[in-house]
């Protein structure tokens, strides 16, 4: 498949068009960013490890069910996947409470949640992303009716998959973000599930895995990285 014009450039990715109208390569980028880019730097290898680690939950994903956008692996950095249209939207589901929810209600971090938590965010980086609501939504025209159902239906669903998945990997699924987009007139998964997007906290020591070590100068950034994607591909 030859790469063609780069369409969009993204923090931690960039796409490009291919021969097939329908169908981008996503080049996965060692960029590392937080707090809406106020923090910039690298992590080595990143890229990489991000698109492996997606790679095998897309299709894992995909084989329980659920449309995604990954089409195949190509290499390293690169994988194929279907062009979609970005709903504007950061699906945020929280199984324990961590981040910006422990800030903005005074919760105790690690505190188990009763039931899951959806949250819906803007997707601007220039507002910092705020946090909306389904009414939002439907009001300003993000999504209809139908396809906010679909993005929830298919939110819950991943959660329990991706649990399941880490759990068995010994690690916690804290919390993580999706993105969807609109694929032949259908919502389909999109963007990418890594570190850089979940919070995995290993199971019985708490320890983080995933991006809130570059977030929170914790150092060890590369291994934890490196760790799950071991984990992933054991």
């Amino acid at each position: 498949m030859d790469k063609k014009a780069k369409i969009y450039e993204g923090k931690a990715k960039i796409l490009y068009e291919t021969d097939a109208p329908d169908q981008l390569i996503q080049y996965f980028k060692d960029d590392a960013t937080a707090f809406n880019a106020a923090k910039k730097g690298t992590i080595q290898d990143k890229g990489i490890v991000n698109n492996k680690i997606s790679t095998k939950i897309f299709e894992y994903l995909q084989s329980n069910g659920i449309p995604t956008h990954f089409i195949k692996f190509l290499n390293d950095r690169e994988m194929l996947v279907k062009r979609v249209k970005i709903v504007p939207l950061e699906v945020i589901v929280r199984n324990v409470a961590a981040g910006s929810l422990s800030r903005l209600l005074n919760i105790k971090e690690g505190t188990v949640l009763k039931c899951p938590v959806l949250e819906f965010c803007y997707k601007e980086d220039s507002l910092g992303d705020p946090l909306i609501n389904e009414y939002h939504v439907l009001a300003l025209g993000y999504a209809t009716q139908e396809e906010v159902d679909a993005i929830k239906n298919y939110t819950f669903k991943i959660n329990e998959l991706m649990k399941k998945f880490f759990d068995s990997m010994g690690i916690d699924l804290v919390d993580f973000k999706l993105e969807f987009g609109r694929y032949q007139g259908n919502i389909i998964l999109a963007d990418e599930i890594s570190p850089d997007t979940c919070r995995l906290w290993e199971k019985g020591t708490g320890r983080k895995m995933d991006k809130d070590r570059f977030r929170r100068d914790l150092g060890n950034i590369e291994e934890a990285y490196q760790e799950v994607l071991s984990r992933v591909t054991k």
